[in-house]
This record gives C-alpha cells, sequence and structure tokens, in this order.
C-alpha cells in the first residue's frame, strides 16, 4: 500500500537498520511504501565473481572512476528508464542522506561522461545497493567492482543488494531468508566501516586485489 511518507534522514536510518527500505511506487507520483522482503540479495564480500573479460575491462584506461562526483546525477541515471521507484521524492530524501555523509555514488565516466554507476547507502559496516545503471557495456559492473575493493578495504561486514537479478547472480549475488539477513545487519551495524579507505586514484591492479582478495598487492 502507498502512501504520503515524510522521509526523514533520521527515519530513513532507522529503517535501513532495522531491515526495512522505502521504494517509490513510479517516478509520476511521490507516494511510496516500505519493503521487507522474506528473502534478502546480498553479495558476500569475499564473493564477488569478476570474469576475465571483466578484469580486462577493469585494468582498461577508458574509464575514469569517480566517487561522489555528482551523486543527484547518479541518481538520475539510475531512474532514466521506461519504469523506476526512483522518484523524486526519493532523490530529495537520499540526497540529505549524502549532504550527511550516509549516501555515496560510484561512477563510471568515460570521455567526460557519466556512462555506469551506483549508488547506497552506508551505516556502520553494512552498505545498502540502491540502484546501477550502464550506457556502455560492462560500466556498471565496473562500478561494482570498485565499490566492492573499497569496501573490503574500508572492514565493511555486508553488502545489501536487496533482491537479486541474473545480472547480480553473475557477480556472486545470493538470496537469504530475512532472518539470516537480520543477523549479519545486526553484526555489522555493531562495527565501523570507513567508506574512503581506499584513496581515489587507487591503480585498477590494486582494486583487482582489493576486491577480491581484501588486500592490495606488494608494490
Amino acid at each position: 500500500m502507498t502512501e504520503a511518507i515524510d522521509l526523514s534522514a533520521e527515519l530513513l536510518l532507522s529503517a535501513y537498520a532495522a531491515g526495512i527500505f522505502p521504494m517509490g511506487s513510479d517516478n509520476d507520483t511521490e507516494a511510496l511504501y516500505w519493503v521487507d522482503p522474506p528473502k534478502r540479495g546480498i553479495i558476500p564480500l569475499d564473493g564477488l565473481r569478476v570474469s576475465k573479460s571483466l578484469r580486462k575491462t577493469v585494468n582498461r584506461t577508458g574509464f575514469d572512476i569517480r566517487v561522489n562526483a555528482d551523486f543527484t546525477g547518479t541518481m538520475r541515471d539510475c531512474a532514466d528508464r521506461s519504469e523506476t521507484w526512483i522518484n523524486d521524492a526519493i532523490v530529495d530524501a537520499y540526497f540529505d542522506l549524502h549532504r550527511r555523509g550516509f549516501a555515496h555514488s560510484v561512477e563510471t565516466w568515460q570521455n567526460g561522461e557519466r556512462v555506469g554507476g551506483l549508488y547506497g547507502v552506508s551505516l556502520g559496516a553494512a552498505f545498502f545497493g540502491e540502484s546501477m545503471f550502464s550506457r556502455v557495456s560492462d560500466a556498471s559492473k565496473v562500478a561494482l567492482v570498485w565499490l566492492v575493493a573499497r569496501l573490503r578495504a574500508g572492514n565493511y561486514r555486508l553488502l545489501d543488494t536487496q533482491f537479486t537479478t541474473d545480472h547480480l547472480e553473475s557477480l556472486g549475488a545470493i538470496e537469504i531468508p530475512r532472518a539470516a539477513y537480520r543477523s549479519q545487519l545486526a553484526a555489522a551495524l555493531g562495527k565501523p566501516g570507513q567508506f574512503h579507505a581506499l584513496p581515489t586514484g587507487t591503480p585498477p591492479r590494486d582494486v583487482l586485489s582489493w576486491a577480491l582478495d581484501g588486500h592490495a598487492p606488494p608494490a
């Protein structure tokens, strides 16, 4: 059931800590509803799958990865499809979280244009992935690899994808029962995560090592 909800930052953070999240009914209305799925999608931070072709793409110099360069623009790009739950109320609420340091975007740029990316919410040692988009082959996957590297470098414990899709499952996403999810969530919320632990400008080979092995390669 949809309703008008005043999505304050405090309400949003309390909801995430309780294991629920909001969605918009569509992009033409500001009506929202709360979601608490019986099964939850996650990507185990030691279980990211990176194909040989994706590794080559990550190492390619044609992509420029930026963090929080244009958070609202990334949200708008994620919403740029025929049907979307990211309405104006969602954009406004998450931008407020971003201003307060609780929401982040990882963006893939090429030739001065944003061609892929993702955004989500960070709370404790949990990161809640909200949405991703791609206008160039593998652009969103590259952003995800950089996100996982950042989370592992920052000692995160949980990467929540909300649901699973064939796209996410190809990258290692799995589905777990609500009770198991809430147990992992509680453990993650009790620890500090450092989203900016991976320095800006980290070389792609180091990013891949962090994402896959949890450490940077020797110099």
